[in-house]
């Protein structure tokens, strides 16, 4: 999965049991949310902005704008106990930390309460990206970054409340030329086309009734074709949920740190990247009496510090809208 910590959300993570069946009904059900967000971001990578930059030690430029967010999710629940189900779309338990990722999967709940879920992301790995990102005093090329990832998640299991999220991804990038500028260097090096293995576990730690805790640790491996993009990353999360009548808040705070396996040949030096992430949503049910509809809103803020200041990295999102269930 991607390392960037990517702040987009639309609703918390509901706080009704663990135990719980996948829908309180059989057949299909879903929700859709539309949000105004503003998003500012600085990064070296970001190919909105200018293509030309005339000294590749320094930290990236800086992006602001305003735009809209339709998100949802469509699912099928059946089985005499509705313990099965297929879905499309954003994940409730993601995108209340701040992480959005379209997926398509299949769910099975265990009789012993562990749900055991299969997924395809098509998209997570997708996007632009400069061809060369270090190439100085003429403009760089934008090329596609394209890959899936494919997830196993065993949530709550044998109702501990002990989870277990794990994903393996492949990312492509469709035209290299990282460090082609330089003809003195071993741009070989500097390949991003990439395996990366995700493991994550979470253990959710009632504090009463309708507000708990939720601490994770998170390993990542990356293997790239170049030796400085391969890494190791340890990480941690600490999550609050809480509801209290018709209010719902979710509150999260990451920290990750990257070693990597190189020297890299345009900075002489091996790079080791620290990230940040703060994550609040809050959604308010009922609105306006609509037993369905939702006033949804978040806000979060992602860093990257890094030995080497071409890599630093920060964002910054606010959203507001509604979310109407079905």
């Amino acid at each position: 999965m991607k390392t960037i910590p990517t702040l987009v959300a639309f609703a918390v993570m509901s706080s009704s049991s663990v135990s719980a069946k996948l829908a309180s009904s059989a057949g299909l059900s879903g929700e859709i949310s539309l949000s105004a967000g503003y998003i500012s971001s600085t990064s070296s990578f970001n190919t909105d902005t200018d293509a030309r930059i005339s000294d590749n030690t320094q930290k990236g430029a800086s992006d602001s704008k305003v735009l809209a967010l339709p998100l949802g999710k469509l699912a099928f629940t059946f089985g005499r106990q509705l313990d099965k189900q297929i879905y499309l779309g954003t994940s409730r338990e993601d995108i209340a930390i701040g992480t959005l990722a379209l997926e398509v999967g299949y769910k099975q709940q265990l009789a012993n309460g562990t749900v055991i879920d299969a997924s395809l992301l098509p998209t997570i790995m997708s996007g632009e990206t400069w061809a060369d990102p270090f190439q100085e005093d003429t403009a760089r090329s934008v090329t596609n970054e394209k890959g899936n990832a494919y997830r196993l998640k065993f949530s709550n299991i044998a109702n501990s409340g002990l989870s277990l999220d794990t994903a393996y991804a492949v990312k492509d990038i469709e035209n290299e030329q990282s460090g082609g500028y330089n003809a003195n260097i071993n741009n070989d090096l500097l390949k991003r086309d990439a395996n990366s293995l995700y493991v994550k576990g979470s253990f959710r730690f009632p504090l009463n009734r309708r507000t708990f805790l939720v601490p994770s640790l998170i390993y990542i491996n990356t293997d790239a074709d170049g030796e400085a993009n391969s890494l190791t990353s340890w990480g941690s999360e600490l999550s609050l949920f809480t509801a209290i009548e018709r209010h719902q808040l979710a509150l999260t705070a990451g920290y990750s740190g990257q070693s990597y396996d190189a020297s890299h040949p345009v900075y002489n030096q091996t790079r080791e990247d620290e990230q940040w992430k703060l994550f609040a949503a809050y959604e308010f049910n009922q609105l306006m009496g609509w037993q369905n509809l939702s006033l949804i809103s978040f806000a979060g803020y992602g860093q990257t510090d890094s030995n080497i200041d071409f890599y630093y990295q920060q964002q910054l999102i606010l959203s507001a809208g509604i979310n109407y269930k079905f």
